[in-house]
């Protein structure tokens, strides 16, 4: 008997060291997930100051509209992943009576910080653009508003008169902590850049000639982009508030995105400016364009409609090719916070609503004073 007991142990102890040994553990840990990672970015856009679920108009709830909304569908994207950032794409000051109230009666005290940027200092943006709207008060308004901003406020194709430089931030390279799918940690040179219509130089001539000018789009990204590349940007974002047509690209287009997917080295857009949805229907005959995937020329582009009433989301997995990183698939979809008959998907964010309630209140007790 002891001597049949020696095989037998020998054959246990040959498999535990089989079992446990940390080579046969790695092999568990794909090679193939070491050094890829996977990046979410979230975009709201022309969000008009539509802050709270509430038609001032007509004085009631409207659950179809609502940053309040908003965030809870990007306190859940972000909570799906482990590497996410969030932009904003401009229109954000104007646009509703609170909007109004704000810039033409009460203004914003010197100190104070406006709802709008309260709300995204609150969210955590990692930065926003400026959209043509933002003009709409005058630039003293828009200087001292975004006195209030937490983060880079950009723009690269609107330019002093005076300096001929551009007037607000033209860029900024986020350095991202991320996590790649085998839980190694890296640093991602994130850059970010800005675009708006040059229309507004007719939208705005009053508030805005003498004072500054405009350059068509895709000439400032070309301008900019291999600055932000030398500086050391891993990957380049364009927040781009222009909308999306294959129209023939003329120096003044409108809607530029079509035009910004096909210079190389941006690598997603968020765009925004005419309020639709993409991916969505109403782009089905865009020319080389993938509505299931969300890109069009091979670039992941989202487009979240307008007043909080969705989330864009793009979705990138990252990884080095040459010792440089590369994005190597990118998809986009936007979620809405109600459907189509205005019945509310979403919670509202009760934390956001509590910060931005006393200009909301004020803006509701003066459309009553006025008998509205």
């Amino acid at each position: 008997m002891p001597g049949k007991k020696v095989p037998l142990l020998l054959i246990t102890f040959i498999l535990y060291c089989y079992i446990y040994t940390p080579s046969t553990y790695a092999a568990e840990v794909t090679p193939n997930n070491r050094g890829i990672i996977d990046l979410r970015i979230l975009e709201t856009t022309d969000i008009h100051a539509s802050l709270v679920n509430y038609d001032y108009y007509q004085t009631k709830v409207d659950n179809r509209i609502g940053l309040v909304k908003t965030a809870t569908l990007i306190h859940e994207a972000r909570g799906e992943v482990k590497n996410s950032l969030l932009f904003d794409d401009g229109d954000h000051l104007k646009g509703n009576p609170l909007g109004e109230y704000l810039a033409r009666i009460r203004g914003i005290n010197k100190g104070k910080t406006h709802p709008v940027y309260r709300a995204f200092n609150y969210l955590d943006y990692d930065a926003i653009a400026i959209g043509n709207h933002e003009f709409n008060y005058g630039l003293k308004f828009l200087n001292s508003a975004i006195k209030g901003a937490k983060m880079p406020v950009l723009n690269a194709n609107v330019f002093s008169v005076k300096k001929n430089k551009p007037y607000f931030t033209p860029y900024t390279i986020l350095k991202k902590n991320v996590v790649d799918q085998s839980g190694n940690e890296y640093t991602l040179n994130i850059g970010v850049i800005a675009f708006m219509p040059t229309q507004i130089m007719k939208w705005d001539k009053a508030n805005l000639e003498g004072k500054v000018y405009a350059k068509p789009i895709v000439d400032a990204a070309k301008e900019f982009i291999p600055i932000i590349k030398a500086k050391g940007a891993d990957i380049i974002i364009a927040l781009a508030h222009t909308g999306i047509s294959s129209e023939p690209y003329n120096p003044d287009t409108e809607n530029a995105v079509y035009y910004l997917t096909q210079l190389p080295e941006i690598d997603a857009i968020l765009a925004g400016h005419s309020h639709s949805v993409f991916p969505g229907p109403v782009f089905q005959h865009l020319p080389n364009t993938d509505l299931e995937m969300g890109i069009i020329n091979g670039k992941p582009v989202v487009m979240a409609g307008a007043f909080g009433n969705r989330l864009g989301i793009i979705d990138l997995k990252i990884g080095k090719t040459a010792g440089k990183w590369k994005v190597l698939q990118g998809t986009s979809t936007t979620r809405a916070i109600s459907n189509e008959n205005g019945k509310s998907l979403v919670r509202n964010d009760k934390n956001l609503y509590r910060i931005i309630r006393p200009e909301h209140q004020e803006t509701v007790d003066f459309i009553r004073k006025l008998g509205l």
